[in-house]
This record gives structure tokens, C-alpha cells and sequence, in this order.
């Protein structure tokens, strides 16, 4: 895990982001114990920072603190990525159906470019940057709609999901169903057809839950279901 500490900034929120990318990216696997000693000395600070941030990372169920110096990066957590994800496509049925009632060019192109970038990474077959470009097309459908700090609130719910989705990605099909699913999403919106947008993200955020059992059997120590 490389990190270089930025001076202008707050220690523990850049600890928290750090670490919270480590782990949803699996560069800490699910059931890794977590030394805060040795993280402060890679991070470069003292150990209150680190507590810190491993104490936000527990709020939101990545790392499991068992006693006072004994953590663990969570196994992924498969009911409540349901909840996280029960939520997030609720509200995004309705964003779709907001842009589709209102076609925005720049946000068709930025849309656009991002499908554009998933390709790119998943002939590459980098999974991490295919989903790193994956959030972000739906990051810039909250922002368009005017829901930044929604889209904030939907990320810190979503470690679960995320890391089910990077362990689903190299299944065969999957980055390519993904694709096909924005691409439906997009045309929707282009076209201005509010109905087929709902479906399209109905549809695109059924996949990975889906494939719950099929995950669990290549990965059963990841998983508490």
C-alpha cells in the first residue's frame, strides 16, 4: 500500500482514505489483521491518527475492532450490502428518470467518456481502474442530478458492495454486461425516455447480488452471508 502523507491536509481523514481504498480495491483482504503500529509507521504518523480512522472505517463495517489492539479488515458483510444496495438503486431509478426528462449534452459526454475509459480498462483487464471508472459514471448521474452529498452518503454505504463487484468482475461477461448496461442507460437518457432509463438502471443493478452464490463458492472465506 504506497501513501504519501500531503502536509496541507488533516492526517487522520487522508489515513481513512487511504485505507478505505486499500480495502475495497481487496489490496487488505477480507479477515487481514491490521497493525496499528505498523500502519502508523507506513503512514508516518502517530498512532492516534490511524485509531482514528480505523475507528470511522468500523462505523461504516470494513474494519472489525475486536478488543483494543486487535483489528481485522471485515469479511464482506452480504445482507447489509443488500441494504446498501436496495438503497442506491432506489435512488437512482429516480435520477435516471430525472436526466432522461431533461437530456443534458455535457452530461451525455461525460457519461460518454467514461464508458469510453471502461473499455479501455477492461481490454486491459485492470478490474480496479474498470470499476474505479465504473463509480464514476454514476458519480457524475448524482452530481448532474444535483445530489452530490447523496452520492456521498451512498459511497460510505457501499464497501460491501464494491468489493463484491470487484471479486464478480473477472467472471467472464461481467465487465462487458456492465458496459452494456450504462451504454442502455445512456441511450435512454439521450433519447429522453424517462421509462426505459428506470428499467435500464433496474436492470444494470441487478447483476452482482445476484451472483451472490456464485461468488461465495470461489471465495467462501470473504464472505458472511
Amino acid at each position: 500500500m504506497n501513501f504519501t502523507l500531503d502536509p496541507t491536509r488533516h492526517a487522520a481523514p487522508q489515513v481513512v482514505e487511504s485505507l478505505r481504498a486499500a480495502i475495497v480495491s481487496l489490496e487488505l483482504a477480507p479477515g487481514l489483521a491490521l497493525d496499528r503500529a505498523e500502519l502508523a509507521q507506513q503512514f508516518g504518523v502517530s498512532q492516534t491518527p490511524v485509531r482514528d480512522a480505523l475507528m470511522r472505517l468500523s462505523e461504516e463495517g470494513l474494519v472489525v475492532i475486536r478488543a483494543q489492539y486487535t483489528t481485522q479488515v471485515s469479511r464482506i458483510d452480504v445482507p447489509a450490502a443488500r441494504e446498501a444496495h436496495y438503497l442506491r438503486r432506489s435512488v437512482e431509478i429516480e435520477i435516471a428518470r430525472q436526466l432522461a426528462q431533461a437530456p443534458d449534452e455535457a452530461v451525455i459526454a461525460g457519461l460518454r467518456t467514461q464508458l469510453s475509459l471502461q473499455a479501455e480498462f477492461a481490454e486491459r483487464k485492470d478490474f480496479t481502474g474498470f470499476i474505479s471508472a465504473d463509480k464514476e459514471f454514476h458519480r457524475q448521474m448524482y452530481a448532474a442530478a444535483g445530489l452530490p452529498r447523496l452520492w456521498a452518503v451512498v459511497v460510505k454505504m457501499s464497501g460491501h458492495v464494491d468489493r463484491l463487484r470487484l471479486l464478480h468482475s473477472p467472471f467472464t461477461g461481467k465487465t462487458a454486461s456492465i458496459m452494456d448496461g450504462h451504454q442502455a442507460i445512456l441511450a435512454a437518457i439521450e433519447a429522453g425516455d424517462a421509462d426505459a432509463a428506470q428499467q435500464a438502471v433496474r436492470e444494470h443493478l441487478s447483476g452482482t447480488l445476484a451472483s451472490v452464490e456464485e461468488i461465495q463458492q470461489r471465495y467462501p472465506e470473504y464472505l458472511i452471508l
